[in-house]
């Protein structure tokens, strides 16, 4: 007999179960101060209130548009870039020293800019989720194609493949494996560069409220909408994980 904690995510359940009636007991009993850490049953009814009143709506639309729109451009012109740099010396000698010195400062602080050039709306979030997701595949995709096998390489071309045949039937998967090894990094650098945009300037998005909960002083806010965002980022990790285990049948046979 399989007893249910014999199970990992029984157990973890049972932890976070156990953690969230000890942050409970010990907000109602004095111990932590509500103002500072309001128990978990006043977050759920701040939870449950966004969302029944429906305030919360145009603000989770506002930062899924750009941290989606920010991903879909972030992997295409990561990918494309990859590619060339990796592909094309010449652009290689172009390109690299600028993805180092991106990759190299924490790019968060470009938000400010991008407002400034963009303005407060939904510009300037897309392209800080942009720019933090296209760095990020661009090495994915550089990296993977570099590691190519060069005597996999020769003996294609030995048996008269050419660089379209090279491509598909070499770089791509290669590629494949890298970007998809990679995709839940980018979903949450997505999320991040949405949200601190939102968090600097900003007129609605789960950022412009956290900010809003900051100056307010409202804990209970401010910590429904840290859980709520990881909500949704962990159930896109969750669909990140099925679609490379898709593509990337050959990895789990």
């Amino acid at each position: 007999m399989i007893w249910p904690l014999d199970k990992v995510w029984a157990r973890q359940l049972l932890s976070l179960a156990v953690f969230l009636a000890c942050w409970e007991a010990l907000a109602r009993g004095g111990v932590l101060d509500p103002f500072y850490a309001p128990p978990p049953s006043e977050v759920a009814h701040v939870l449950i209130t966004v969302f029944a009143d429906g305030t919360i709506w145009p603000h989770l639309q506002a930062t899924f548009t750009a941290a989606l729109l920010g991903l879909a451009f972030g992997l295409l012109i990561g990918i494309v870039l990859g590619f060339m740099g990796a592909l094309v010396p010449f652009i290689a000698e172009l390109l690299e020293p600028v993805m180092i010195l991106l990759n190299a400062i924490p790019r968060v602080i470009l938000a400010p800019l991008f407002v400034i050039w963009l303005g407060i709306g939904l510009g300037s979030k897309v392209a800080l989720a942009f720019v933090l997701v296209a760095v990020l595949i661009f090495f994915a995709v550089y990296g993977g194609i570099r590691e190519v096998d060069r005597r996999l390489v020769e003996r294609v071309r030995t048996l008269g493949g050419g660089r379209w045949v090279l491509l598909r039937e070499v770089y791509l998967p290669s590629v494949t494996a890298w970007v998809m090894g990679n995709l839940k990094v980018a979903v949450g650098f997505a999320f991040t560069g949405a949200v601190v945009g939102e968090f600097v300037a900003s007129s609605r998005g789960l950022g412009y409220l956290l900010s809003f909960a900051q100056s307010t002083y409202n804990a209970a806010l401010m910590l429904a909408l840290v859980l709520m965002i990881m909500a949704f980022v962990l159930l896109l990790f969750v669909l990140a994980g099925h679609l490379e285990r898709r593509l990337l049948r050959w990895r789990y046979r």
